[in-house]
């Protein structure tokens, strides 16, 4: 028996063991995961004897990196536990940051307000009642300094989820590093820089789409030198998945833009090698265990396949799939907030377990409102007791062998390669955005796991099944009206207290700059260190480039 285990003899008990089986009552009609893939009641060696697993799987560090990035993986570092955080204006945000980092956080993420990643002022009209609401309001480099008082920018890495403004705000932290005294090269973070998925999932886009990718690669090119460790895009399936995509179209619509960003960087000239080892990824984290940890195992086996074969990448840190995890708003509820803490454990877990690089667990509360200082603690801490008390980080890949997680890792790279061949037989991922075929799939999908809910096809507890009659309504976090009546005043001081003429003089050398093709990033700096304002600044640029409609 041990010697046909694998063969004919376990194929036959396999076939009959399903059919002792099949007349035993399940308590669902069908078992599929989030993206339709059907989960058999048992796996055994005939479900990956197809699986090679030098070519398939291999050893972490090495291609196909399918086990890690890192051949210890966390035995040798913990991943960055990188809490999101910001809201009302710098200072405010500043006293979250230096609790969190207190705290035991390992690096730093900002959300930015509406009008901020809108390139709005906040005394503009369209800016009326969101300032500091969703995130933190910076108008110009002075609300920038206060941001980072006293917090040392070659001791912490920061991550900035902004992406129309993406040059402006990196720009301004680069001026911070320069009031500090510390070289570009020391500058370790990300910014997130991924303007196709606005216009496929968030909407925070300013310009149309080819300037906006000018923009992008004048990052990629600016930086390649002066930010050797500064990660200058991060490639976002986490709003795609927040929007209501799948696991499967969640990898496949990221990737698809993916390819777009490498196109557009060898276009301008930049060699593969030269700016891949810099390309990052966001992903979210759901509910199902097993598709989650199988989704980041295949992302990374299908990533090193596309740069390796389609783009002649020959470094193998291009072929590397490095990727921070959010665990996902989406699935948290109002109702018996509490039960989120358990949610966003288990999204933690699969995260760890599939091999992150860096991690966000959202708080109890936020499906509710932004999250106390209380909550965002206890978010921390279910990331730290992971990584001390768990025992995971000791592993490398456990699930690696798994006959149902090795299922599941091919199945989901066979169906994103066939979106992706989907994709590029249709001219890419940027025909897609313009006839709103990703749009439609997203929405698609939404309706269906909407559907599910409200058919009782999948419980949600606390509210589809096991609800009560009163959740109770926790304390809340909310922002102080007069933010936005101090941020304008801070706004006018530092207009009246600047070199109007120095402001002029950069935004001028911008348009032109604009106009001719040149790379905007030396300009963008030299006006953020004028303190001309986010608002002027795209200002400038919206009369070049016009605005997407």
């Amino acid at each position: 028996m041990k010697q046909d285990s694998s063969g004919t003899l376990l194929k036959d008990r396999v076939e009959k063991w399903r059919q002792r089986q099949a007349p035993l009552k399940q308590r669902k009609k069908a078992f599929t995961t989030s993206s339709g893939i059907n989960i058999e009641a048992l796996y055994t060696p005939v479900d990956v004897e197809a699986l090679d697993y030098i070519a398939d799987s291999g050893f972490p560090g090495e291609y196909p990196f399918t086990r890690g990035i890192q051949p210890l993986m966390y035995r040798s570092r913990l991943w960055t536990m990188r809490q999101y955080a910001g809201f009302g204006d710098a200072r405010k945000t500043n006293q979250r940051f230096k609790l969190l980092l207190d705290a035991g956080q390992t690096g730093l993420s900002v959300a930015f307000d509406l009008p901020t990643q809108m390139g709005y002022d906040s005394d503009e009209a369209a800016a009326r009642g969101e300032v500091g609401r969703v995130g933190v309001a910076i108008d110009t480099l002075k609300d920038m300094e206060a941001l980072f008082d006293a917090i040392p920018l070659d001791r912490v890495s920061t991550s900035m989820t902004i992406n129309a403004t993406s040059a402006i705000l990196l720009a301004m932290y680069m001026a911070v590093a320069d009031r500090q005294g510390v070289p570009h090269d020391r500058l370790t973070g990300t910014v997130q820089n991924d303007i196709l998925k606005e216009y496929i999932a968030r909407g925070t886009y300013i310009f149309p789409v080819e300037p906006s990718m000018r923009i992008t690669t004048d990052i990629f090119s600016y930086c390649r030198s002066r930010l050797p460790n500064f990660n200058t895009i991060s490639i976002s399936g986490y709003h795609i998945r927040e929007a209501g995509a799948d696991a499967v179209q969640e990898l496949a619509f990221t990737f698809a833009d993916a390819i777009e960003y490498v196109k557009s960087g060898i276009k301008a000239g930049l060699d593969i090698d030269e700016f891949a080892p810099r390309l990052s990824f966001f992903f979210g984290v759901h509910n199902n265990l097993i598709e989650e940890i199988a989704k980041f195992r295949a992302a990374r086996r299908i990533w090193a396949g596309i740069m390796k074969r389609r783009f002649n990448a020959k470094d193998p840190k291009s072929m590397m799939l490095r990727f921070h995890t959010q665990t996902c708003g989406s699935t948290l509820t109002a109702q018996q907030h509490d039960n989120n803490v358990v949610r966003v454990t288990i999204q933690a877990l699969a995260a760890v377990l599939g091999g992150t690089q860096s991690l966000h667990t959202n708080s109890k509360d936020e499906a509710l409102a932004l999250p106390t200082e209380s909550s965002v603690r206890l978010a921390l801490r279910t990331q730290q007791i992971i990584a001390h008390e768990s025992g995971i980080a000791d592993f490398v890949d456990p699930f690696a062998g798994s006959y149902a997680v090795e299922t599941m890792t091919g199945e989901i790279e066979k169906r994103v390669t066939i979106y992706l061949e989907r994709i590029e037989g249709a001219g890419g991922a940027i025909k897609w955005i313009q006839n709103g075929t990703f749009k439609n799939e997203i929405e698609d999908s939404a309706y269906r796991y909407q559907q599910s809910i409200e058919e009782k096809e999948n419980i949600v507890v606390g509210v589809n099944e096991y609800r009560e009659q009163d959740d109770g309504v926790a304390d809340i976090l909310r922002v102080d009206p007069e933010v936005e009546k101090l941020q304008i005043q801070r706004l006018d001081e530092t207009r009246t207290n600047r070199d109007s003429r120095a402001v002029d003089s950069t935004l001028k050398g911008l348009k032109c700059a604009a106009d001719s093709g040149e790379n905007l990033m030396p300009h963008i700096y030299d006006a953020v260190k004028a303190y001309a304002s986010i608002g002027e600044i795209t200002g400038v640029l919206k009369k070049a480039f016009g605005e997407y409609r």
